[in-house]
């Protein structure tokens, strides 16, 4: 993998909004992580490739796409002051939204359930493997902001959370 290619695929994933990716071909693996504003893409090689330079860091223009997540995550009636107190489960993977166990099952939870941290909210199937995604927080499930079955993103909302009360 020349430095061109690596630069097109990182113009790629930052056009594509993509945070994490990962490819191995051959001896060569390249994992790009990208994180905020200050975050430059973390590039290892298996085969040394001291001659090759770094790839210019991600735009700072894609924090106003992460800073409108927390406005889609509260219902459209609530006061602006509700939407700061609910708390959003991402998405820890790319794959497809499960909200219960099986077909024809009860879902994990719904709007107005009680949750505790831990308590299992939903599962993502990502290449045949089912991942449990469990709650980060404790508190009222205000809003599921995915339909069972559909594609989810890495860092995609699931849930709204209201935290309880300390």
């Amino acid at each position: 993998m020349n430095q061109k290619e690596l630069k097109e695929l990182i113009d790629f994933l930052i056009e594509k909004d993509i945070s994490e990716f990962e490819l191995e071909r051959g001896d060569v693996k390249v994992r790009i992580k990208r994180g905020g504003e200050t975050a430059a893409p973390v590039i290892t090689h298996a085969v040394p490739m001291a001659a090759m330079p770094m790839a210019a860091p991600p735009q700072p223009g894609h924090s106003s796409a992460a800073a409108a997540i927390p406005s889609t995550s509260a219902p459209a009636a609530s006061p602006a002051a509700a939407e700061e107190e609910l708390h959003t489960v991402k998405s820890p993977i790319v794959g497809t939204f499960y909200e219960a166990p099986g077909p024809g099952a009860l879902p994990f939870v719904k709007p107005g359930d009680q949750v505790a941290a831990g308590q299992v909210l939903c599962i993502i199937e990502a290449m045949k493997l089912m991942n449990e995604i469990e709650s980060d927080a404790s508190g009222e499930v205000v809003k599921v902001l995915v339909s069972n079955g559909q594609p989810v993103e890495y860092g995609q909302p699931l849930f709204a959370i209201r935290p309880r009360n300390k």
